[in-house]
C-alpha cells in the first residue's frame, strides 16, 4: 500500500505545474557595433559571424570543407571574421585556390577535361556546371534531355511531383466533373 501511495503521489506531482522549470540556454551572439565586410574569394561576408560560418557563404564551400581549411591552416574557426588579420585572409584565399584536402572533400573529382581532382568555388563553379549541362545537352544524353525539358535528372518519380516545371498544359492537376 505504501508503494501505491508513492505512485499516486508521483502521478499527482507530474500533473501539478512546477514552479521551478529549468530555463533553456539560448545562444545570444555578441553585438558588434561596427560591422565590417570582409572580401574572401570575391564574396563579401559580414564580419560579425564566425569564420567557419562565413566560409560556407561562399558558393562551393561546405561545412566540412570550411572546417578542414581551418584545421589545416591552424586557424580558430570560432573567431569572428573581422578580427582576422589580412595575412590570414590572404593565406585562406591562396589555400582555397589550390587546396590540399582529402579527395572526398573536393567537389570536382576526376574532372572530365583532365581527369584530376579539383575543388572549384565561387563564380568558377557556376560556369563549370553550366558548361557541363550544355555538354550533356549537346551530346543528347539522357541527363541532357531531362535538363532540357526541365524534368528531374536523378530518377525521381514524376507522377505526383515536379508539376511546377511543366508548361501550360491540361496535364496539371486532376479535373473534377461539373
Amino acid at each position: 500500500m505504501a508503494e501505491d501511495k508513492n505512485k499516486k503521489q508521483v502521478k499527482e506531482d507530474k500533473n501539478k505545474p512546477t514552479e521551478e522549470k529549468k530555463e533553456k540556454k539560448v545562444y545570444v551572439p555578441e553585438k558588434v557595433d561596427n560591422v565590417t565586410l570582409v572580401r574572401i574569394l570575391g564574396k563579401d561576408i559580414r564580419g560579425d559571424i564566425k569564420l567557419i560560418v562565413g566560409l560556407t557563404k561562399i558558393k562551393g564551400i561546405s561545412w566540412a570543407f570550411a572546417n578542414a581549411v581551418c584545421g589545416i591552416l591552424k586557424i580558430d574557426g570560432n573567431v569572428l571574421i573581422q578580427k582576422i588579420g589580412k595575412e590570414e585572409i590572404e593565406k585562406i584565399e591562396t589555400f582555397m585556390k589550390n587546396p590540399t584536402v582529402p579527395i572526398f572533400l573536393m567537389n570536382r573529382q576526376k574532372d572530365f577535361e583532365d581527369g584530376e581532382d579539383r575543388h572549384i568555388s565561387g563564380a568558377d563553379l557556376k560556369l563549370r556546371t553550366e558548361f557541363d549541362i550544355k555538354r550533356l545537352r549537346k551530346i543528347k544524353s539522357y541527363k541532357g534531355i531531362r535538363h532540357g525539358f526541365g524534368l528531374p535528372v536523378r530518377g525521381q518519380r514524376t507522377k505526383s511531383h515536379f508539376r511546377k516545371n511543366r508548361k501550360k498544359s491540361g496535364a496539371v492537376g486532376v479535373k473534377s466533373k461539373k
